[in-house]
């Protein structure tokens, strides 16, 4: 199929392509989540989420795998990295761990798997046919399955989304690009907190990049239309 782009449009095959939705969890992008307790602003992520949830219906419609991205570490924090890492420090600030009630009663912790911080925000839960991959820093691809999983699905385009788009989406996409996948990155199903009151965002800059060196930028109606007509040969095919 045809996708509308930036640089330029791409050609992608449907049975070759995975849905990747990153971290759009409780602590990310729901109220009484880590992000809301901290203070941060996440209506952008929420707005995300209803672009999002076509496409990935779409998705499934079409025959695409759809992976989903969880950021979560086990309850020892074991795998959290040792005290005077960044992961642990950067986390620590956020008060990682720490046990808390979720909005809907529950005893909850955040950024611990298996917890309500965790799940996947109601809007976009996953299936059973969906796969999902546990993450312990940024990049969906450190020390995960989730190479082995898209080889194993012969996959060779990622249609991304997800947040926030400076950090785990845009390592995620980095770290896909040197594994020689190609990423598309759809604008209206990313949003990032961090620097959004500058004259120009983290998310602006992230795009910008992304379309320049690491892969493509797109939006979802480009992707939605793409699932209806018919593929031509006139663009770079993935």
């Amino acid at each position: 199929m045809l996708l509308d782009a930036r640089p330029q449009p791409i050609t992608i095959d449907p049975a070759r392509t995975a849905l990747l939705v990153v971290d759009m969890q409780n602590d990310f992008g729901t109220k009484g989540g880590m992000f809301d307790r901290a203070g941060i602003d996440i209506s952008q992520i929420q707005k995300a989420v209803a672009p999002t949830a076509r496409v990935i219906a779409a998705a499934r419609k079409a025959g695409m795998r759809v992976i989903y991205l969880k950021m979560g570490f086990r309850p020892d924090l074991s795998d959290a990295g040792p005290p005077d890492s960044p992961t642990w420090i950067k986390h620590a600030m956020m008060h990682f761990g720490e046990e808390v009630r979720a909005p809907d009663g529950t005893k909850g912790r955040i950024l611990i798997r298996d917890t309500w911080n965790t799940e996947i925000v109601s809007e976009l839960q996953p299936q059973p046919d969906d796969i999902v991959v546990w993450k312990t820093r940024y990049s969906g691809f450190y020390q995960t399955e989730l190479d082995s999983v898209l080889k194993r699905l012969n996959a060779k385009a990622l249609v991304v989304t997800g947040c926030t788009t400076s950090v785990c989406v845009e390592s995620t996409i980095r770290d896909a690009t040197f594994r020689d996948y190609s990423p598309v990155l759809l604008a209206d199903c990313t949003a990032e907190p961090i620097g959004r009151d500058l004259p120009a965002s983290n998310h602006e800059a992230s795009l910008l990049l992304i379309e320049t060196l690491f892969g493509w930028i797109s939006h979802s109606d480009h992707f939605l239309k793409a699932l209806e007509v018919r593929p031509t040969a006139t663009a770079k095919q993935a």
